[in-house]
């Protein structure tokens, strides 16, 4: 009722052209690491959330994205320069348990955004809290792999149903069976991800090592018991693709993604954000077919797809106004009640009343692959994994290499076991 008070009484002021203390504008400044369609989408929310409420305005800064967004918080939280709201991948939350950047968010938190946890996927939850449940952060979205497809090639084989969805891949040999008939009819690189770099790899490796059931972490110790076999499994069946010129020898994000819009691929698989991409390919009249995305097929034991969240924080800052508080928590409320913008990005808003909309289910293919928001794998909760983490060096300095023949899968997994060990010893 506070709030709703304040907000009211400064409206009125505003309207009737009042001034003075009492009716001082509220500034919150916004730190975030959007860039391309992400950066547009997020600037026409906060303009909009600027021009509705002229009792609080924010004021937005755009940071590089990864370990430099990180560090400047780092380091701006520690001397009490940091903003007052920021964007944060929920993969990076255990580092910021250790580092102590983060204020907690309590249930009075999100009752006063017009919030609760039950409003969120619970998997989104999970990532977003401490083991003893206490929230640290409000996901925005859920993001993860998808499989895109070029439904055009696929039209009149068995790997498309009548509503064109991708059909007819349970396993990994028929997985393999796509891709080599798709090899035999001219796909240079049928199934295209980032296999240069530790990020699309990572996603890659980590999606077939949950959908084994397989844990990178279990208890502070990297890779035990029969965890190791499946991630031999993992890197092995991507190194058996690569042999057979299924997927493409150290493809740059970019070019990956060219791969696919070219028609040299016909699966591509990467991150949601890319359906605006294909979207934009496809309205323009560059791409030259029929294109649409799924959930990555469950190949193996279990539905898994590696995921992560964007999500808002409130920097630990001791010397917060209950006012900007108040107005930080408006912020993140009413960004929540308009994530159908966001989903435009290509995202699965992590607020479900959104998901549930009738708005949300015409919004295509976002509607078809939000089913991953149940099967959603997070990165293993650790100060060691994570957006630009070491887990990501250790993926791109062996097994990217076993992928592409320079190593064996046992070495790659074995070496991998010793160097994020000693990080953690």
């Amino acid at each position: 009722m506070t709030m709703k008070f304040g907000k009211l009484a400064a409206a009125t002021a505003v309207a009737l052209g009042l001034s003075g203390p009492a009716w001082a504008q509220v500034e919150v400044e916004w730190w975030d690491f959007l860039a391309g369609g992400d950066g547009v989408r997020m600037k026409a929310l906060i303009d909009q959330f600027n021009e509705e409420h002229p009792e609080i305005q924010i004021s937005g800064t755009t940071l590089e994205w990864g370990l430099p967004f990180y560090t400047k918080v780092r380091t701006a939280v520690a001397v009490g320069q940091g903003p007052d709201i920021m964007t944060y991948h929920l993969s990076r939350l255990p580092l910021a348990l250790e580092e102590d950047v983060l204020s907690p968010i309590s249930d009075a938190d999100l009752e006063a955004a017009g919030l609760s946890k039950g409003d969120f996927f619970e998997a989104s939850i999970t990532a977003a809290s401490t083991d003893d449940g206490q929230l640290m952060a409000v996901p925005f979205d859920i993001h993860a792999v998808v499989v895109h497809y070029n439904r055009t090639a696929l039209d009149g084989t068995k790997w498309l149903d009548a509503d064109g969805n991708l059909t007819g891949i349970s396993s990994i040999a028929e997985m393999t069976e796509l891709l080599t008939w798709a090899k035999g009819e001219g796909f240079s690189d049928p199934l295209s991800f980032q296999s240069e770099g530790g990020g699309g790899t990572w996603r890659m490796f980590y999606t077939l090592l949950r959908q084994q059931g397989g844990e990178m972490l279990t208890d502070g110790e990297v890779l035990v018991g029969d965890n190791m076999d499946k991630a031999v499994t993992a890197i092995q069946t991507l190194a058996d693709w690569r042999a057979e010129g299924l997927i493409p020898e150290q493809a740059a994000y970019e070019a990956s993604v060219a791969l696919f819009s070219g028609g040299k691929s016909v699966l591509h698989i990467n991150g949601v954000w890319e359906v605006p991409t294909f979207k934009d390919s496809t309205d323009d009249g560059s791409l030259g077919f029929e294109w649409f995305a799924n959930e990555v097929p469950q190949m193996m034991d279990m539905p898994a797809t590696w995921a992560d969240s964007h999500a808002f924080a409130i920097p630990n800052d001791p010397d917060m106004t209950d006012e900007k508080r108040e107005a930080v928590l408006t912020v993140i409320g009413w960004m929540q009640e308009h994530s159908l913008a966001w989903a435009g990005a290509g995202h699965i808003p992590a607020y479900k009343p959104t998901v549930e909309s009738d708005d949300y289910a015409a919004l295509q293919p976002n509607a078809t692959y939000a089913s991953l928001a149940d099967n959603a794998a997070f990165d293993p909760r650790s100060k060691i994994a994570g957006v630009a983490s070491p887990v990501y060096d250790a993926v791109d300095n062996l097994i990217a290499p076993a992928v592409h023949g320079f190593l064996s899968a046992e070495d790659a997994a074995e070496q991998m076991k010793a160097q994020l060990q000693a990080l953690l010893d």
